[in-house]
């Protein structure tokens, strides 16, 4: 997934209201930047550090910047979290997770379950419909493990829920967790941070939902799907 134009390089001043961050430019200017993460973003809002920006060409937009990458722990994490299904999707058409390349047919936010929305539908003539939701990872504390959820995510713990019913109604039905950073080799559940999550994955997991991580590289000019990396069971 390339940037329409290279990112801007800045210095994070405060990040607040969830979705806004001040941020000083190159030239010493001082601008506010949207932030498209709803998340605590634990571990990437320390003042000072270097973020890159996306500027947007809408003269309507409030703010024509939007934060996209921080840099933290030695390496650049990508924070936006409308991207992960851009990137699993163009994951699953290059054939990186599993056999899911294999489906002819991709359908995005699909309505399933009780009140919920699928990230995608993906269709097969031969095979049962897989079922598929993305979430988004960049939270890091032990070197080269990635973590999720950084937060409590009763949401999520709905769709892992929902995967589950599907299964049992005989579809596929998986979960691929998008690393937005390229220092993870590992990836686990937070059952300190967020239990009823992890209770959630066990039940699903039990179901037969299946799992996926996938990783990617980052730059200032794209975010690339690179490869699947292992999942750690639940401590």
């Amino acid at each position: 997934m390339k940037f329409p134009t290279p990112l801007i390089e800045a210095r994070l001043i405060r990040r607040y209201k969830r979705f806004l961050a001040d941020v000083e430019m190159a030239d010493g200017s001082m601008i506010t930047a949207a932030v498209p993460n709803t998340g605590s973003m634990l571990g990437l809002t320390a003042p000072g550090s270097r973020v890159f920006l996306s500027q947007s060409a809408n003269p309507k937009r409030k703010y024509a910047h939007t934060l996209e990458v921080v840099e933290a722990d030695g390496t650049l994490v990508g924070v936006n979290t409308g991207l992960p299904n851009r990137l699993a999707a163009e994951a699953i058409r290059a054939g990186i997770v599993d056999d899911l390349g294999e489906y002819p047919t991709l359908r995005p936010e699909q309505r399933y379950g009780e009140r919920s929305r699928i990230d995608f539908l993906l269709e097969h003539p031969a095979r049962p419909p897989a079922y598929v939701e993305v979430k988004n990872v960049h939270f890091m504390r032990e070197r080269g493990l990635a973590e999720f959820p950084d937060t409590v995510t009763a949401r999520g713990a709905r769709h892992l829920d929902e995967l589950a019913s599907m299964r049992r109604n005989g579809a596929r039905a998986i979960m691929i967790y998008v690393v937005q950073r390229g220092d993870c080799d590992r990836f686990r559940l937070c059952s300190d941070l967020d239990p009823q999550y992890c209770t959630a994955y066990a039940r699903a997991h039990a179901a037969g939902v299946e799992a996926f991580v996938l990783r990617c590289q980052i730059n200032e000019l794209e975010i690339a799907p690179e490869r699947l990396i292992e999942m750690d069971m639940l401590r």
